[in-house]
């Protein structure tokens, strides 16, 4: 890092290579310019990488394996000719100092103080690691022969114990050695795997339209099986023999209620026609239907009143003539009105209020009456009059 520091850097004019040697002579400064600025101490600032996890005394915060430090190298000692250095650097969250140094023995590092080490070590004999060979047992097998095969028996042995499972791995190893093969079955398989998930999930998705259902369903499982066996549905009759039989009742059922309702007179059409039913009920079989059968009243008219006053007064040659005193006494009736619907005026008024006088229906006519009614005939040519419904008997029943 020095020498790249000093190439393509500016030679000043009094710049002698035999007397200065190098830039950094001539500036007086050493190559690793901060970084060397305890070497008279003995100490160079180094960068330390945290060998394992720890946990700082002055925060008791937790520091990882990797964090890295700006720490102060320094030589305390040497492992026969292994030097050991110890490692002085700041914790950053804090103002506590951490010290570590080399464990040239056991290959590890040991922390001196400012942090305490979180245990995750094991033994390397239980856990069936490979051990390093100690320093005494190595002289030991290069100098000693008898010790050497001892040694070399104990190795054969422990190698015949490992082999079934050396084997074993051997054989495992084998199995992934093809990658084409071993990628081409699990791509096959993972297809398959997918479209059976994607018919299932197709026939979930009709099932739930057919039922109208928003509830995810669940795989079926060998119990729901058994107990779908176990049920059985069925119809006694089927969905033909059901639409026959509706159809029948319908077409045997009559079409009026057979339960009587109540009798109300607020509908007079219905009233009517009862009242219609009754009179043809009473009439004779071979007697023609007439105006009062049907409830139709005939009003007469100013000029229809007239001339049957007119009618009255005058008498026919051959009868006697009445009084005109006795004529209001005698009720005059046209030859085509019944003495069921025929009224005399009562009092003569005005002419103009002829017309506004309403007649009033009498009481029911008797067998005779409804004979000479049915004798009478209507002439046309002298009556003039209209013929209203008479709803009037309605109400009153």
């Amino acid at each position: 890092m020095g020498e790249r520091k000093g190439v393509n850097k500016y030679y000043p004019p009094d710049f002698n290579p035999e007397k200065h040697g190098s830039l950094n002579r001539y500036h007086n400064s050493h190559p690793l310019r901060e970084r060397a600025r305890k070497l008279s101490q003995g100490i160079l600032i180094i960068r330390f990488e945290m060998p394992y996890n720890i946990w700082c005394d002055g925060c008791k915060n937790h520091i990882g394996m990797g964090v890295r430090y700006n720490a102060e190298k320094k030589k305390v000692g040497n492992y026969y000719t292994t030097p050991i250095y110890r490692f002085r650097m700041k914790c950053h969250l804090c103002v506590n100092y951490i010290e570590m140094q080399t464990d040239p023995a056991n290959c590890d590092y040991v922390i001196v103080s400012g942090a305490q080490r979180k245990e995750e070590r094991w033994d390397m004999e239980d856990n069936e690691q490979v051990l390093t060979t100690e320093h005494e047992k190595k002289q030991k097998l290069e100098t000693d022969a008898m010790f050497r095969l001892e040694h070399g028996e104990a190795d054969r042995s422990t190698l015949k114990k490992a082999l079934p499972t050396l084997s074993h791995i051997q054989e495992a190893q084998s199995a992934w050695k093809d990658d084409f093969a071993l990628n081409s079955m699990l791509r096959k398989r993972f297809r398959e795997k997918k479209k059976a998930m994607q018919e299932e999930e197709e026939r979930d998705q009709a099932l739930q339209a057919k039922a109208s259902l928003a509830i995810p369903l669940v795989p079926e499982t060998e119990d729901d099986r058994k107990l779908a066996a176990l049920l059985k549905f069925h119809t006694l009759d089927s969905y033909e023999d059901k639409q026959k039989l509706k159809r029948t009742e319908i077409i045997s059922r009559s079409w009026f209620s057979s339960t009587p309702g109540p009798r109300t007179g607020s509908s007079k059409a219905g009233s009517v026609l009862k009242k219609l039913a009754r009179n043809r009920r009473c009439a004779p079989v071979g007697s023609p239907i007439t105006v009062e059968d049907l409830g139709i009243v005939r009003r007469r008219s100013r000029e229809v009143l007239e001339n049957l006053r007119l009618a009255t007064e005058t008498p026919k040659p051959g009868e006697p003539r009445v009084p005109e005193g006795n004529t209001q006494d005698r009720p005059a009736s046209p030859p085509d009105c019944s003495p069921e619907t025929a009224e005399t005026p009562r009092s003569r008024g005005p002419p103009g209020q002829a017309g506004k006088r309403q007649d009033r229906p009498r009481s029911p006519p008797g067998p005779s009456q409804e004979a000479a009614a049915s004798q009478d005939t209507p002439h046309p040519g002298t009556l003039s009059s209209s013929l209203v419904a008479d709803y009037s008997d309605s109400e009153s029943e």
